[in-house]
């Protein structure tokens, strides 16, 4: 059992066989059967909450660390968000949600890898406590990620969320930076026999090389290629191997702390004919590349500069043209050319911007400054006939209110061959031009 167990386990099983095996679950899955053991998922708002979770997933929001949310959560509504977000194997996912007035309610926070099949599902990675409100992620593996938000049933209200990536390690040699790479991973060797699986860290002879992270000293020892050198494993499960020192410091079995000094840079082993420097590599299961645990990124997020009244609401466009934009700058992939008068529910802001649903569905970002209320109406339309209020722009949509013959009605927005407009009865509507 103990051996096919194990074999299991290292032929990659996914983390929900891994659950179910175990009888793990996370927080979001207990809370979710003790709805079902309630029979709360046959009511309309257990089943929509339900829901909510698997249309997060498949409709994530694409952002770019550093990444600054604010939005309202409305308890009346059940909503789930998922942020996708580029991840490099050695950087480290933060995510800071934060909320007000009420700081008690459960949060349910989600991390899963989309899978490079198209029709394959997204895998769970991991959770945050249900009461956590910070999240850390050590990347294991290069890809796409989700971090799915949600609050329990009838709990909201405003929030902020901050998703930030950070190396995860500190630059190995005192007082040097990114610049000091002279050579990275994968540059050839050898006349192309073989690669370089490290990054080679140029400073004077006797700089200190210092621990990347927490760990304990493996080995040190002399080698032909490496000189003398130090390995170390850290906190995360990887070697790292500190070579071509001039002397070492440090002793095996020796518990090291970030920033402790390992060793001092030199030119041993087969860098003799090189100027001293070190070369710093990462081992699990095989080396990888130690750039993105080292690279410095930005931090700075710029705050909301919208109008956080107009979240949760429907604004307008105010020029023809306007874009819709896959990420909150001017810069990013271009989703949708909006015409003027074009309605936008609000989700949330961000900076400058507006994420925002479009009527037919499209989530983006809008710059705020080419939006408006539609507190007030564009224009009036008397209607010749009568006619239905329906709750979205298609034909076949439900009909929430009628109008009569010869009502005059406030036009708010229009979107396609339908006008958004105030029924008599003070209902919001679409109606078809025709």
């Amino acid at each position: 059992m103990g051996a096919t167990l194990l074999l299991w386990l290292a032929g990659g099983c996914s983390g929900e066989a891994v659950r179910e095996f175990f009888g793990y679950s996370t927080p979001r899955e207990r809370y979710e059967q003790a709805l079902r053991d309630a029979g709360l998922h046959r009511t309309a708002l257990g089943g929509d909450w339900l829901a909510a979770a698997a249309e997060a997933l498949d409709s994530p929001v694409s952002v770019s660390p550093p990444y600054l949310e604010e939005g309202y959560l409305d308890p009346r509504q059940t909503t789930a968000t998922a942020y996708r977000v580029s991840l490099r194997r050695g950087q480290l996912l933060e995510v800071t949600f934060e909320s007000e007035p009420d700081t008690s309610y459960r949060i349910f926070i989600d991390l899963f890898r989309v899978p490079e099949r198209l029709d394959a599902q997204p895998r769970h990675v991991t959770s945050a406590d249900s009461l956590d409100r910070d999240f850390d992620y050590f990347t294991h593996r290069d890809g796409d990620y989700l971090v799915r938000i949600q609050p329990e049933l009838l709990r909201g209200g405003r929030y902020s969320i901050r998703v930030a990536v950070k190396p995860s390690l500190h630059f190995p040699v005192y007082g040097r930076d990114a610049t000091a790479i002279g050579s990275r991973y994968g540059d050839g060797r050898d006349g192309g026999r073989r690669r370089h699986e490290g990054l080679d860290i140029f400073a004077p002879r006797g700089t200190p090389v210092i621990a990347a992270a927490a760990g304990v000293v493996r080995s040190t020892r002399d080698n032909r290629l490496g000189g003398n050198v130090v390995w170390l494993r850290d906190e995360f499960g990887q070697t790292h191997y500190y070579a071509h020192l001039d002397t070492q410091l440090v002793r095996r079995g020796q518990r090291v702390t970030v920033g402790d000094t390992l060793g001092l840079v030199g030119n041993s082993g087969n860098a003799r004919s090189t100027p001293p420097h070190l070369h710093f590599g990462l081992y699990r299961r095989g080396s990888y590349d130690p750039y993105p645990a080292l690279e410095p990124l930005p931090t700075t997020t710029e705050d909301f500069g919208g109008n956080p009244n107009l979240i949760g609401r429907t604004v307008r466009v105010t020029r023809a043209a306007a874009r819709l934009r896959l990420h909150p700058t001017a810069r990013s992939a271009i989703l949708a050319e909006l015409p003027r008068h074009t309605p936008l529910q609000v989700a949330a802001g961000s900076g400058a911007w507006y994420r925002v649903i479009a009527p037919d569905g499209t989530v983006g970002f809008v710059a705020a400054s080419l939006t408006e209320p539609t507190d007030r109406p564009i224009r009036h339309e008397v209607l010749a006939g009568g006619a239905r209020l329906l709750t979205d722009p298609v034909p076949l949509a439900v009909a929430v209110d009628s109008v009569s013959a010869g009502a005059e009605v406030p036009v708010l927005a229009a979107f396609g061959e339908f006008l958004l407009v105030q029924g008599p009865s003070g209902r919001v509507g679409w109606l078809a031009l025709d």
